[in-house]
């Protein structure tokens, strides 16, 4: 019997010819990412253990994000603290202002992400970075701690799910819709501590981009991660920002998986997320009359140059609804530049939207872009849970860049392929 691509990186970095699900193992750890949120608690951890020193600097890459710019007194004073611990550690790999961006962005823009590897960050949407075929997952505090220390963690070995995606996405539909769909047909259960592995011609067409989209909302369903074979668009896109070495992993065509789903995506619609689940998709036509009161582009999820391409190309020439703000964040430094290059903002600002640094703020209700009680924010982003983006009142719907660009526009969640048929 083979071996799944999970299976294959982890043994790799456990020194074992193999490993199956269920068992326990401890494994290498190429590259830790720390921010603001998480980081500070495992800095107590090890300081009250009298851990001084961490085993690998050069693995380490610290990105604050969560509360840039810094919101208040108490959000500048954590930041402070990882800076001064990110200079005694003698951590190189330091995203300042400036130069930084939302992490599960910035993390693979800058070369960071390699197929084969392992990744961990005290951050759920950590399962990004399986889309350039690495393992990647989200820990808490105290494994930060660990892994920061001895340069390796614990795990139990995933078993897989495969979810084969065939047919073609039609137009106005995208990797956003598509992951809305697979959660609300297996659940925010629905693959608890397994591994989503995409595949199938759906896969083969999209973006890297496009891919992690997918793979960093496979949390969304419960998974440990999201996962998808390496290929040349994966290797070009790897050599354009790193020229570290990297091992290509592939599932075996006998690898043994705990479920395989099979999906046409032929006549898929776009997909909005009613309140208050990711689980909750639906159908963008069958929502009938629902005003919004604020459309939120960004995030590590959607808020990369491709996204905003798609947004700004419905945008162009139009106008956000009166009673409607939007509010567009790129996800890094160089996104915001390229945008900016590509007159990008200026479409956005011309339809009436407003710019912010790239920042995850909103997305987590911390801060530009909190919504009161009783508004109702459309978003790009990947949660939509009671008090999520501000007010337990409030109520946040998810869906793809165009879908929140098509309702800035109309004042209510709107069908984007009206604006894109218009355009053709």
């Amino acid at each position: 019997m083979g071996s799944t691509i999970t299976e294959k990186i982890l043994a790799a970095h456990s020194n074992r010819n193999k490993v199956t699900p269920g068992e326990l193992i401890n494994a290498e750890i190429d590259v830790i990412m720390c921010h603001d949120i998480t980081t500070t608690p495992a800095i107590d951890m090890l300081t009250a253990q009298g851990l001084n020193r961490i085993a690998h600097p050069e693995r380490v890459v610290v990105i604050p994000d969560h509360f840039v710019p810094n919101k208040d007194i108490r959000s500048a004073e954590m930041v402070a603290k990882i800076r001064r611990w990110a200079k005694s550690q003698r951590i190189e790999n330091f995203y300042d202002l400036g130069r930084h961006g939302v992490c599960h962005a910035l993390l693979p823009e800058q070369g960071y992400v390699r197929p084969g590897t392992t990744i961990i960050c005290g951050d759920s949407h950590t399962c990004t970075h399986g889309a350039l075929g690495a393992f990647a997952t989200g820990i808490g505090s105290t494994d930060l701690a660990a892994a920061l220390t001895t340069g390796q963690l614990w795990f139990k070995v995933p078993a897989t799910i495969r979810l084969h995606l065939k047919g073609k996405l039609p137009a106005g539909v995208y990797s956003k819709d598509l992951i809305l769909h697979i959660i609300s047909l297996i659940g925010v259960d629905g693959a608890l501590y397994k591994a989503m592995e995409f595949c199938g011609e759906v896969i083969d067409n999209l973006s890297v981009e496009a891919r992690m989209t997918l793979c960093n909302m496979a949390v969304e369903a419960g998974a440990k991660s999201g996962i998808i074979n390496p290929d040349q668009k994966t290797v070009e896109y790897v050599q354009t920002r790193t020229n570290q070495p990297f091992e290509l992993h592939v599932s075996d065509p006998d690898a043994e998986y705990s479920q395989i789903i099979e999906i046409d995506v032929s006549n898929l619609e776009p997909v909005v997320a009613t309140p208050h689940l990711p689980s909750n998709g639906k159908p963008v036509t069958t929502l009938g009359n629902i005003a919004v009161d604020q459309a939120y582009l960004g995030s590590c999820t959607n808020g990369r140059i491709e996204d905003l391409r798609i947004a700004a190309a419905i945008l162009k020439g139009r106008q956000i609804a009166p009673n409607t703000r939007m509010i567009v964040v790129p996800a890094t430094t160089a996104i915001w530049k390229q945008a900016n290059r590509e007159g990008l903002l200026e479409i956005f600002t011309d339809a009436g939207a407003t710019i912010s640094a790239p920042t995850c703020g909103a997305c987590l209700g911390g801060h530009m872009g909190v919504l009161a009680a009783g508004e109702r924010c459309i978003s790009s982003t990947n949660r939509n849970f009671v008090g999520r983006m501000g007010s337990p009142q409030s109520e946040v719907y998810l869906a793809s860049p165009a879908t929140v660009a098509a309702s800035a526009i109309a004042g209510k969640i709107a069908d984007p392929r009206l604006y894109i048929q218009e355009n053709s």
